[in-house]
C-alpha cells in the first residue's frame, strides 16, 4: 500500500493585521505621551578645557566658595564658606542645607537686594568621594528657597572647582 503524500501548503503570514496593530501601538504611545517640564535649570559655568577666556567681564562677580567635605562612606561631613574675611562651617545635622540657604540669604540682604543674586558667583569645591546628591541638595540650597509658596531666587551663576587626580 503507497502512501500518498501532498506537499504541505505554504504557510502566509497576513501583515495587514500585524501593520494594523503596530500603528495602533504608536498612536497609543504618541497620544498618552507627556512633556514633563525641567526640574531644575541651573545656569552652571563648567571649567574650560584649556585656551583663553573668550568673555571677560570689566569686573568679576562676587565670588563665595564652598566647601563640601565628606565623611566616611562618601556621606557629608560639613560645609565651609570661605568668602576670605570669615570661615563658616555648619555642622552634620538636619539644617544643614537650611543653614546654608539662610546664609546665602543673609549674604546677598546684607549687599542691598537679595533678588540680585545675579551678579554673585558661587564656586563649589567638593571632596571626590562625596556622593552625588549632597551636590545636588548643596546646589538647591544656594539656587533659591520656596518662601509662602513662591520660588524666591538667589544664586543663579554656579562653577565648580577644577581639580587635578592624583595619581
Amino acid at each position: 500500500m503507497k502512501l500518498e503524500t501532498e506537499e504541505p501548503e505554504p504557510i502566509q503570514l497576513n501583515m495587514t493585521a500585524m501593520i494594523d496593530i503596530v500603528f495602533q501601538l504608536l498612536i497609543f504611545f504618541i497620544m498618552t505621551f507627556k512633556v514633563v517640564a525641567q526640574e531644575g535649570d541651573f545656569n552652571i559655568k563648567m571649567p574650560m578645557a584649556s585656551g583663553p577666556a573668550t568673555e571677560i567681564d570689566a569686573e568679576p562677580p562676587e565670588l563665595i566658595r564652598v566647601l563640601l567635605r565628606s565623611g566616611p562612606e562618601g556621606i557629608i561631613n560639613s560645609i565651609q564658606v570661605d568668602d576670605d574675611i570669615e570661615t563658616l562651617t555648619f555642622g552634620p545635622d538636619p539644617e544643614l542645607y537650611q543653614d546654608l540657604t539662610d546664609y546665602i540669604e543673609r549674604k546677598l540682604a546684607g549687599e542691598g537686594d537679595p533678588e540680585s543674586g545675579h551678579d554673585t558667583e558661587v564656586e563649589f569645591d567638593i571632596d571626590y568621594g562625596l556622593r552625588y546628591g549632597y551636590t545636588v541638595r548643596a546646589i538647591e540650597a544656594v539656587s533659591g528657597k520656596v518662601s509662602g509658596g513662591k520660588v524666591k531666587k538667589l544664586i543663579q551663576k554656579m562653577k565648580f572647582k577644577n581639580k587635578t587626580s592624583e595619581l
